[in-house]
């Protein structure tokens, strides 16, 4: 079994990623280490027996430990708000369980499944909707593992896309990197490679020619990153993305709401124009929190994200804007969330909200008539 522990183990002429990881918190008893008082230090280490806790030091380094409501210390440092479920929250948010035909497979759309190369990250957020399988047991990467999902994934022709989850697929050797892809790739049907990985944000120093080279091959790559905060831009972040970008893959990023972190207007404006001009990377989604244990203290009303997401549409480039989406329990899947700008309509005529807040009247103009469509289109991912 491949895990981080045998990564910084491993022999290769990249080795910054493996001491960063080695320096940082890997254990609940190297919270000692940090700058925190007393009381904090004890609700932390309670905190993390419950939920693992990792953080490579470089991304540690980015906390402003003088303010205890700095942005990177909430998404990382453990909590006594994580000691407190509120009734209705789940283990499975999103029924990843409920939609595993095989171990380490979720197939909840047609087109595209999940595969969870490894449960292990090289960052553990603590918001984090799979907490409970990342802290279950610590699964690493061997070969028999994905062997059922990878068969699977070859007998289901209307599989186009395979989406690389976990846990974190980049916290991987590129040696197992390129062995996942090239098992991937020579399912003939499979078009797209998707990576969904905090790897560029909490450890841009992985992010080397060797793990670029295990990607590269027929396959389209897709790499979704998860930036929070326009804190978390560094210079090394940024070469770290280009890295990807001059790869050829496409760069997309997906943030969660949450409160304390980067709930405010200013916040998501900053963040999202610095995804896009500075790092070349379209802000994708901006997730209401979903339904993890112990995070009610860290979600915000549905209401007020469709106030910020409308204000960010006033401010930013269409580019620049992500779609705020809610992942429905029971595998509903994710529904756009943003503020209806429909106030009325009758026929062909309709009233609608502009960006300017004023209510105008449109009248649909067409050359032949046509049936409405349903209402019912398919939920995306």
């Amino acid at each position: 079994m491949t895990d981080l522990k045998d990564a910084t183990r491993a022999t290769a002429p990249d080795t910054a990623w493996q001491d960063d990881v080695r320096a940082g918190v890997r254990h609940v008893r190297d919270l000692a280490s940090l700058p925190l008082s007393p009381a904090e230090r004890e609700a932390a280490q309670a905190a993390a027996a419950l939920h693992k806790v990792r953080a490579p030091k470089s991304y540690l380094d980015l906390i402003d430990w003088n303010d205890p409501a700095d942005p990177i210390r909430a998404q990382v440092i453990p909590s006594l708000g994580e000691l407190e479920e509120a009734e209705g929250e789940l283990g499975d948010p999103i029924a990843d369980h409920e939609f595993s035909p095989v171990p380490r497979l979720t197939h909840r759309h047609a087109d595209r499944v999940l595969l969870f190369p490894t449960y292990q990250c090289a960052v553990y957020c603590r918001f984090c909707f799979r907490k409970e399988s990342l802290t279950s047991i610590g699964r690493g990467y061997t070969r028999e593992a994905l062997e059922p999902a990878l068969a699977y994934i070859a007998d289901h022709p209307e599989i186009r896309e395979v989406i690389l989850t976990g846990g974190d697929a980049l916290s991987l050797p590129d040696n197992a990197l390129a062995e996942i892809r090239a098992r991937i790739e020579a399912i003939p049907h499979v078009r797209l490679l998707r990576i969904h990985t905090r790897v560029p944000v909490a450890l841009p120093s992985r992010i080397t020619p060797g793990l670029v080279a295990a990607l590269q091959g027929r396959l389209m790559v897709t790499v979704v990153t998860h930036f929070n905060h326009a804190r978390e831009i560094t210079d090394a972040t940024e070469a770290a993305c280009r890295t990807l970008r001059q790869a050829g893959f496409v760069l997309l990023n997906q943030s969660v709401l949450l409160k304390g972190v980067n709930d405010t207007v200013e916040a998501l404006e900053e963040l999202c124009r610095e995804l896009m001009y500075r790092l070349g990377i379209k802000p994708y989604y901006l997730h209401h929190g979903d339904l993890a244990r112990g995070m009610a203290h860290r979600r915000t009303t549905i209401e007020h994200g469709q106030a910020l997401v409308e204000a960010l549409r006033a401010r930013l480039s269409g580019i620049c804007n992500p779609v705020y989406v809610l992942d429905l329990p029971e595998g509903g899947g994710k529904v756009p969330m943003g503020p209806c700008p429909i106030e009325g309509q009758d026929g062909e005529s309709w009233r609608i909200r502009g960006l300017d807040g004023k209510v105008r009247d449109y009248r649909e103009i067409l050359g032949v008539r046509e049936e409405r469509p349903s209402k019912n289109p398919a939920a995306g991912s």
